[in-house]
């Protein structure tokens, strides 16, 4: 059999209103972080790490399995990136990479700090990505510095929302640099990892170092019960 046609934007970047659709979509995955706000890290597990691995098993089956990889493209065709349409190079797509990144950030981090690095990711990614395909002109490693100005612009304005040990200044602070640190790590991840990915435990890692290095009396782990 042979593989689906190439598409036009197969060859080349993907359209304006490609990212639109893929992103209205991304931005269904924000009740990741508002559900676990609300529920413990074992229950927020047992729901993640099921539904985890039927997507990356799907993938595997997708890249290994031409039947599959048929009537995966029949299905989601639309919404799939480049790379994702082909069987050559054998990637996860978008989701899996997104709900792998949930199931570490709960396993690993404390949940004040998950459900800010993930609100992140799933917002400012979003905010990103549309910036930079309308307006980005200055590019490296297919990102722009107008959609990575646009990543922390944005993260800032989730910053202010999302929960805070004390609501001390310092906590925005922190939040803010990791979330610098999180749009770097966005540009240098290209063809390495995932910035599904690499975008959500920059940001842990960073505000879990920070609280630790100018915060050391505050208990992270306040809303983990």
């Amino acid at each position: 059999m042979t593989s689906p046609p190439t598409s036009p934007n197969q060859a080349g970047h993907v359209s304006f209103e490609f990212e639109l659709m893929r992103k209205g979509i991304h931005m269904m995955s924000l009740s990741i972080p508002v559900v676990y706000y609300f529920i413990p890290k074992d229950l927020a597990l047992m729901m993640l790490v099921p539904l985890t691995l039927i997507f990356v098993i799907g993938d595997v089956l997708r890249s290994y399995h031409e039947p599959t990889f048929h009537l995966y493209h029949r299905i989601f065709g639309r919404m799939l990136r480049p790379h994702e349409k082909t069987r050559q190079k054998k990637t996860l797509n978008g989701a899996s990479w997104v709900l792998l990144s949930a199931t570490f950030c709960v396993l690993v981090f404390p949940k004040l700090i998950t459900i800010t690095a993930f609100a992140i990711l799933i917002i400012s990614d979003t905010v990103a990505a549309l910036v930079g395909r309308r307006y980005g002109t200055r590019r490296y490693n297919d990102k722009s510095l107008e959609g990575s100005s646009a990543f922390v612009f944005s993260a800032i304005i989730v910053i202010l929302f999302t929960p805070k040990v004390q609501y001390a200044p310092i906590e925005y602070i922190i939040a803010a640099v990791a979330a610098v640190i999180g749009a770097v790590s966005e540009v240098l991840s290209f063809d390495i990892i995932d910035d599904n990915f690499a975008i959500p435990v920059a940001i842990g890692s960073a505000m879990w170092l920070l609280y630790v290095l100018f915060l050391p009396e505050m208990n992270v782990y306040v809303l983990d019960g």
